[in-house]
Order: structure tokens, then C-alpha cells, then sequence
């Protein structure tokens, strides 16, 4: 029996790792993706690649095809047809536990069926690594992760207790607990304050400038304006538009695909893009010639 468990452990700790990745290397894509869900043609040939230091936003209305483009990029949802490939493998080729070693997912909603202090579910994120030589850096890899995400206030308290956006933070460290190079999320800033949202956003680019590459669901144009390097609007299951903010945000692509007139704009501090509904003034507002003081 000791002899069998010397000889797990020997075998995790012998597994191979993710090597680092260069900058630019194509850490997840799809080719010519199709995917059904109940019957539904939910993406319609859809390619798209995920780049080691990039942050790639994807938008677009509800049902566009976010989410589920986001699961297939992480192999928990099946092709009709196409590929996706995961750090240069076909998805379904790797094993469940490499896998984990390479993606980890952040989906929309966290939820714990037993009250488990908020720092064990933090640790959760540090199974994959379980036997293999960098379990030793578990510790100071989930402080981090805590410290990233400003939990560690109520690092004791269970995770059933929290509120809404706490609980999303938390399920954050876990995924950044998990050191994997391709992060996949799912809406992370939904149910969060301004500043942390924010807080969110930095966290990407700096997993971004680490080497990283973060694929993120944005429902916020701003947002993803602001800290992404590529943006994907999807619309309709297709891909509308595949490029910079910069060259991606167009007033008429954007209200053609939201069914809502569009503004795009420069800060006039910083130049980043501002995106804004258009509306009408409103009945009886201030106009033009207003002042404060009236």
C-alpha cells in the first residue's frame, strides 16, 4: 500500500507541465466552429484565436453566442463540426486533469452546496497541481490570489455568506489560484460595484502582461475598450467584427448589431473609447443654453 502511494505521488510529480508560453502563441482557437444546444444552431462557423499576453473581450446582445463560445474554447461543450484546439491539442484529446492544468474557467454563476470558509474555496483553485512539484508554492499562490482580488478581509467567513459580488470575487481568486495560462470568464464584473469592476479589468491585463491569455466576457463596451487588446463582437451566432477596439467599434457596426443607436467616442483625457446608447433629451431636461445656477 506504501509502496503503491510512493508511486502516485512519484508519477504526479514526474506529470508534465505547461511550459511557458512566448508572447503571441496561440493558446485557444476555433476553425469553422458550429455548435448545437437543444437543437439550435447556437454558432455558425465561428473562428476566433486567444493569444498569450492578449485580453480578448467577447460582446455582442444576449444570445449571441458569448457563453457558449467561451465553453467550447474551455472543451465543456461539444463541436457539430469545426475544431477547437487548447495550447496546440485538439480539446477533446487532453486528459481532464491536463486540461486543468492549462484552462481554468471563471462561469457566470458560483454556487456551493456546503458552507466552506471562503480561503478552502480559494484552495479548490490548487487541485489540479495536487502531487505535482508546484503544490509546494500552493500557499503563497492562494494569498495571492486573495490579495488580487481584496478577499482576504473575510477570508474565515463561510462562502455561503457572502454577499453577490463577494462571491464573484472569490470564485475569481479561485480561478487565479489555478495558474493555468488560459483564462476563461464568463461575465466576471456582473454583479460587481464600480470599483471593482475595475479591480477585475487590471487583474486581466496583468495576467495578460504576465503571459498569460484571458478570453472575457464583457457586457460592458467600455470596459472592454478600455482593457482589451481584441474585441470579437458576435451577433447572431456569427462573427460580426474581429479586431482592435480601436478598428472594432464603429457607431454603425455596433448599432446595427445591438438594434441600438450607438456612440463612440474619445476621452478627452485619455483618448479611450467611450461607447454610449444615443438617447433623445429628455422631456423637460436642461438644454442647451441652461446654466447651473438657472
Amino acid at each position: 500500500m506504501i509502496a503503491a502511494l510512493s508511486r502516485r505521488i512519484l508519477t504526479g510529480r514526474d506529470r508534465a507541465l505547461p511550459s511557458p508560453a512566448a508572447p503571441g502563441d496561440v493558446l485557444a482557437e476555433t476553425a469553422d466552429l458550429r455548435v448545437l444546444l437543444g437543437g439550435r444552431e447556437v454558432l455558425k462557423g465561428v473562428t476566433v484565436r486567444a493569444r498569450a499576453g492578449d485580453v480578448l473581450a467577447l460582446v455582442g446582445p444576449n444570445g449571441a453566442g458569448k457563453s457558449t463560445l467561451l465553453a467550447a474554447l474551455a472543451a465543456d461543450l461539444p463541436a457539430a463540426s469545426g475544431t477547437v484546439r487548447v495550447c496546440g491539442r485538439t480539446a477533446a484529446d487532453w486528459a481532464a486533469r491536463d486540461l486543468a492544468l492549462r484552462r481554468a474557467v471563471l462561469p457566470q454563476s458560483a454556487v456551493l452546496s456546503f458552507p466552506f470558509p471562503v480561503e478552502d474555496v480559494v484552495r479548490m483553485g490548487r487541485a489540479p497541481w495536487a502531487g505535482t512539484r508546484r503544490a509546494d508554492d500552493d500557499d503563497r499562490i492562494v494569498r495571492a490570489a486573495m490579495a488580487a482580488t481584496e478577499v482576504e478581509a473575510f477570508a474565515a467567513r463561510p462562502f455561503s455568506a457572502l454577499s453577490g459580488g463577494e462571491r464573484a470575487r472569490v470564485a475569481l481568486a479561485r480561478v487565479l489560484a489555478q495558474s493555468a495560462p488560459l483564462l476563461l470568464l464568463d461575465e466576471p464584473t456582473a454583479a460587481l460595484d464600480l470599483r471593482h469592476q475595475e479591480l477585475v479589468l487590471r487583474v486581466c491585463r496583468e495576467r495578460a502582461a504576465a503571459g498569460d491569455a484571458v478570453v472575457v466576457v464583457l457586457h460592458d463596451l467600455g470596459l472592454a475598450a478600455a482593457y482589451a487588446d481584441r474585441v470579437v463582437v458576435l451577433d447572431g451566432g456569427t462573427v460580426a467584427a474581429d479586431g482592435a477596439p480601436v478598428d472594432v467599434f464603429d457607431e454603425r457596426l455596433l448599432s446595427d448589431v445591438y438594434r441600438q443607436p450607438v456612440e463612440v467616442l474619445p476621452h478627452p483625457r485619455t483618448g479611450t473609447l467611450l461607447v454610449t446608447p444615443r438617447r433623445a433629451p429628455a422631456p423637460g431636461g436642461p438644454t442647451k443654453g441652461d446654466t447651473a445656477g438657472g
